[in-house]
């Protein structure tokens, strides 16, 4: 085997597993935001989402996106990677039903896996917008639809020949086929499910329901931004030296700028320099840059940062004011910001600052065309996951039901979901109270 093809092939797999590191990344900031009572149920969700991704996509989700078929759907080699493919050949050489993707030199297990954990991303993001009143089984069965359905489709439509790739769609590393995607699925279920008890007042007013550990919160944030450093360098599929150093520099460019940003805007606005909104604000920056990452020029990129740093504390701020609870602020970061991000690739795209950059975006020459075909993916994609998480989530709601008790949410999902707690040797619930003590002297000493 070619040494090229070898070495790309280490890359590939190598950045791949740095994006299934992020999923430790998202369990310990979701769960370092949410309270003590659920701290299992959500560690617990983000364990299992990923195996539930990798068995929906195997089974069907790859076939959707990538197999030859439709402007809309692929058709071929359906099931478990069962097409014809002589991957790594390329170009003229390939013969196969996997023809999107057969610009990339690497086995088709190696692409099939970093696809996967691009596909379990996705699904992942739903966890924090519906975490601490969504059933357990309920979020198991949505995250198999979409990773089986939804995800594949909106990842046909760009990545995978479809229409939007051939309008001249770009979405580099995912800001539209993971973030908003994830971001419109999340919308629809926190909106079913309705806020958290307690979270707003008859009178209007919105009671703060902090996090229990922002150590967790913060730790988590850096596995993210490390992760970051394969989901979109990684999306080169090729061990590149000049994209991939770019892309890493202009990844973490906007992630610093965001950070300063939305610090400054959570202290202008709050009064304070909010910890949990300079975490998110990374977070915003990397989920915008992720679109444009190969397209953008340096200074571009900490335009880009600073932009979406202020936009994640106001729609923090926002969401909670029209009282849509998200307790991670995951509507904020992934879907304000994948619509941003997407956005941004019309606006600051340059031509030639990569192999991968062709086109200008309105600001360096390229008038509006970028930015309105970038304005149609946007639409289609939200249009297409709104309608069709609707109608996952309202068939789970009126069958199984979506939401747990409120007895059971009120003591807390770990006990009533999962029969333990994260932290036993600290708080004794006891039953049929509505308070906790601490232990008493006598019974330590038994």
């Amino acid at each position: 085997m070619e040494n090229k093809v070898i070495l790309d092939t280490i890359w590939v797999l190598f950045t791949g597993m740095l994006v299934f590191f992020m999923n430790l990344g998202f369990a310990m900031v979701e769960s370092g935001f949410a309270r003590v009572k659920n701290t299992v149920n959500i560690l617990s969700k983000n364990f299992i989402v990923f195996a539930i991704s990798s068995l929906g996509y195997l089974i069907l989700g790859w076939g959707l996106m990538f197999g030859d078929g439709t402007p809309f759907v692929g058709l071929k080699g359906l099931f478990f990677l069962s097409g014809p493919d002589n991957s790594p050949a390329t170009g003229e050489a390939y013969r196969g039903v996997y023809s999107s993707i057969s610009w990339a030199g690497v086995p088709l297990l190696a692409k099939f896996f970093f696809q996967l954990v691009f596909c379990g991303t996705a699904a992942t993001i739903v966890s924090g917008a519906v975490a601490e009143r969504i059933k357990y089984i309920s979020f198991i069965i949505f995250s198999f639809i979409m990773s089986m359905f939804i995800y594949p489709i909106v990842g046909h439509w760009i990545w995978g020949g479809g229409f939007l790739s051939k309008l001249g769609m770009l979405d580099f590393a995912g800001s539209t086929v993971v973030h908003s995607v994830g971001g419109w699925a999340a919308l629809v279920g926190a909106i079913l499910l309705g806020p958290r008890f307690g979270k707003y007042t008859d009178d209007g007013s919105i009671k703060p329901i902090p996090g229990h550990n922002l150590s967790l919160a913060t730790l988590g944030t850096f596995v993210l931004w490390l992760g970051w450093f394969g989901f979109n360098p990684g999306s080169t599929m090729s061990a590149d030296p000049q994209a991939i150093s770019h892309i890493v520099i202009t990844t973490n460019t906007a992630a610093a700028s965001a950070i300063l940003s939305s610090t400054i805007t959570s202290w202008i606005l709050l009064g304070k320099p909010d910890l949990g909104m300079t975490l998110n604000g990374c977070l915003a920056g990397l989920v915008a840059i992720t679109a444009p990452c190969a397209f953008v020029d340096i200074p571009s990129s900490i335009v880009i940062g600073l932009i979406a740093g202020f936009l994640v504390v106001v729609s923090v701020i926002f969401f909670d004011r029209i009282k849509i609870d998200d307790p991670v602020g995951a509507l904020s970061v992934h879907l304000v910001n994948g619509v941003f991000g997407t956005l941004s690739v019309g606006i600051f795209a340059k031509e030639g600052v990569t192999s991968f950059s062709t086109v200008n975006g309105l600001l360096f020459g390229g008038g509006l065309k970028l930015f309105l075909i970038q304005l149609i993916g946007v639409l289609s994609v939200g249009i297409f996951v709104l309608l069709t998480s609707l109608i996952t989530w309202y068939i789970l709601k009126s069958t199984i039901g979506i939401r747990v008790s409120l007895q059971e949410e009120i003591e807390g999902l770990d006990i009533g979901e999962h029969g333990n707690s994260a932290y036993p040797e600290f708080l004794i619930r006891k039953p049929n109270i509505s308070f906790i003590s601490v232990v008493k002297p006598e019974e330590v000493r038994k």
